[in-house]
């Protein structure tokens, strides 16, 4: 496990140096074509034309629907036992970087963790590697990518842990930092050692700010529950559009008016947040209509209307059919959130650094929208080089993590898995049940007889069971009831009742009923609740089988036995 998990970092470690070369490519190949036929709005058809051909990629290439990464991940850990498709070890590298490249206002963070994962569990599968197996190198992977992309070896670590849900055992800790290291040492090599966002200076933590930074901390939750909310319900408003093509004409118009009206919105926002970072706004206004309007309040006018609005840009390119993650526009809402606070705060006659207040800034949105504050922590500390800023980035992300749970339970990533009880959790209970499946529970060795049957033909039948239920269902297979042997006993031996006695008499309506679509949780809160030991099981009506109180006893202790071997 050493060994592959080695093997898994550096190979999530050059996908990540091809996707940010190919997106870098792609970039230059658009500033070229901007710069060479003295185009000055046609950047905002570009990330058009990027979703365009991701479509198509999609659709001629893939033939499958790639969906959102990270939550692509968590679904097949939990209900695939860790298997993921083999073209997504190239699907998203070619589908973000068209996306990200041409403009679309998303980041590779997601696209990439999806790639890694995927490596990591086709590794697994290729030595024949079990499911507990699987899912560490799956962990080792994703730990990969986010040290690659970021050169963030430690927040890469505790990303596997808080948003992978990966629990960190001995067993566990040596392979993740084998993964972490050697993706980073990768990335160093072909990309160099530079931090991502570099801050040449911060100004030295102030304990006068504490109440500052706690109100900022506030915002940055508020920001993060807008911005989640309105992803969610755009998300919901694409997918009720059946046309592919509707969603791509809709999705591209609103993202290029966008583009028009803000160019910073235009991409995955790297070098807005850059100069956020030392407190620099013209990038606000660089090819605008409103460039006179370079101002302090024009500053905080913008910004206002760009906080509100990047959420919009994000849900476009991803409803039009784009292929990216929300880090990047994590990071881009919490620069502009500390710039725009500190530039309130400072016309007011309150100085504060803006410098300081965007870094920690991103650190309130990741830990709001991604629901990581330790992730947050970590890496904005090293993507930006202010470790000097630990306590207010613990301060921030604290704060704004608390403040988002009051308003949502789960994340962007985790919502919908959650709902539906597909999410691996650190609660080893709630693991359990979710990795159980229904299917394996059911037994089907139970006899059935028809409702005209009479006591005799149920006789006949009992001599043969080994079981002391019997299922009653007509001539489709439809549950009509359920027959015990303690209610019939005391008849089987009076002959002269056989033919006058029908099954039907002697049946009861069984409640409650188990369907094929419930999961094991949802049944093991029926067993706990009622005094039943055996359920029976339909789809559509019709009988399947039982699922008794034992068997899923059973199944959980085995399960829970060979998780807890470390």
């Amino acid at each position: 496990m050493l060994i592959l998990a080695i093997i898994v970092g550096v190979s999530v470690g050059l996908a990540a140096v091809i996707m940010k070369n190919a997106v870098h490519f792609v970039r230059e190949l658009v500033v070229y074509l901007i710069d060479r036929y003295s185009f000055s709005y046609i950047y905002i058809v570009f990330p058009a034309i990027g979703i365009f051909l991701t479509v198509l990629f999609i659709n001629l290439v893939i033939k499958k629907k790639l969906g959102h990464g990270i939550p692509m991940v968590l679904y097949n850990m939990s209900k695939n036992e860790g298997k993921i498709e083999k073209h997504n070890i190239f699907s998203r590298i070619v589908a973000s970087s068209l996306t990200v490249g041409f403009g679309g206002s998303v980041g590779l963070e997601g696209p990439i963790v999806a790639t890694g994962a995927a490596i990591g569990s086709n590794i697994g599968q290729l030595f024949r590697l079990n499911y507990r197996q699987i899912i560490l190198l799956i962990g080792c992977a994703c730990t990969g990518a986010i040290a690659a992309i970021f050169k963030a070896p430690i927040a890469a670590i505790v990303f596997a842990i808080e948003v992978i849900m990966l629990d960190l055992t001995m067993a566990s800790l040596m392979p993740l930092l084998l993964a972490s290291v050697s993706a980073a040492l990768t990335s160093y090599l072909f990309l160099g050692q530079n931090f991502l966002y570099f801050v040449e200076k911060t100004d030295p933590f102030i304990l006068r700010d504490v109440p500052f930074y706690i109100l900022l901390g506030i915002l940055s939750g508020l920001l993060s529950v807008y911005f989640s909310k309105l992803y969610l319900w755009q998300a919901k408003l694409y997918d009720k559009l059946k046309s592919k093509r509707k969603k791509f004409i809709i999705g591209a118009f609103i993202l290029g008016v966008l583009i028009f009206l803000f160019p910073s919105l235009y991409g995955e926002g790297y070098e807005a947040v850059n100069l956020a970072l030392k407190g620099d706004t013209s990038f606000l206004f660089t090819d605008t209509m409103y460039s006179h309007w370079n101002s302090l309040f024009g500053v905080i006018f913008i910004l206002g209307l760009i906080l509100l609005l990047k959420s919009f840009a994000t849900g476009a390119t991803f409803g039009a059919g784009g292929v990216g993650g929300i880090f990047a526009p994590a990071l881009f809402l919490g620069a502009n959130l500390g710039v725009f606070f500190a530039k309130i705060s400072n016309s007011m006659g309150i100085k504060i650094s803006a410098t300081n207040f965007a870094l920690v800034g991103m650190a309130g949105l990741i830990a709001g929208i991604i629901h990581a504050p330790l992730t947050s922590i970590f890496l904005i500390a090293e993507i930006t080089g202010g470790y000097n800023l630990f306590v207010p980035l613990m301060i921030v992300a604290a704060i704004s993590y608390f403040t988002v749970k009051l308003f949502m339970p789960n994340s962007v990533y985790t919502i919908l898995l959650a709902k539906r009880g597909e999410l691996l959790t650190h609660n080893a209970d709630n693991n359990m049940l979710t990795l159980m499946k229904t299917e394996s529970l059911i037994e089907k060795n139970f006899l059935t007889i028809s409702e005209n049957a009479t006591l005799g033909d149920l006789t006949k039948v009992i001599s043969k069971s080994s079981r002391t239920i019997y299922v009653v269902v007509d001539k489709n297979d439809t549950l009509k009831g359920l027959v015990w042997l303690d209610h019939v006993k005391h008849l089987m031996f009076r002959t002269e009742l056989y033919d006058k006695t029908f099954v039907k008499d002697l049946m009861y309506i069984p409640d409650p009923i188990i369907t094929t679509r419930m999961s094991v949780r949802e049944i093991a809160q029926i067993f706990e609740t009622t005094d039943h030991y055996n359920l029976p099981v339909v789809e559509n009506g019709k009988y399947i089988g039982f699922v008794s109180r034992a068997k899923v006893f059973s199944n959980y202790r085995q399960l829970l036995k060979k998780f807890s071997n470390d």
